[in-house]
């Protein structure tokens, strides 16, 4: 049994979906960026409104958590808009 190997053209179906991704990253840094500020400064109240070293210590370690979390989203979306250029000329280059 032979198998052909027919040569297609997925440029037409990639281009557009490679458009709105990069269409959406930088209004993502910006809303992962406020959300995270928001979130930050939340949790920065919290901390000082409590009043026992019980709960003082849950909201250190959320706020710790979410800036750790806050900061690597917003490290992979700029490494993904980085990347963005290398992974359509990667596809160009496979078609």
């Amino acid at each position: 049994m032979k198998f052909i190997i027919a040569a297609i053209n997925f440029q037409p179906i990639i281009a557009p979906i490679l458009e709105v991704i990069n269409a959406i990253l930088w209004p993502l840094i910006a809303v992962v960026g406020s959300v995270g500020a928001v979130y930050c400064v939340f949790l920065g109240i919290k901390i000082a409104k409590s009043d026992e070293q019980n709960s003082r210590e849950k909201a250190k370690k959320d706020l710790l958590g979410a800036v750790i979390g806050f900061a690597l989203i917003f490290v992979l979306i700029v490494a993904l808009k980085i990347a963005m250029p290398i992974l359509s000329d990667w596809v160009k280059t496979q078609v």
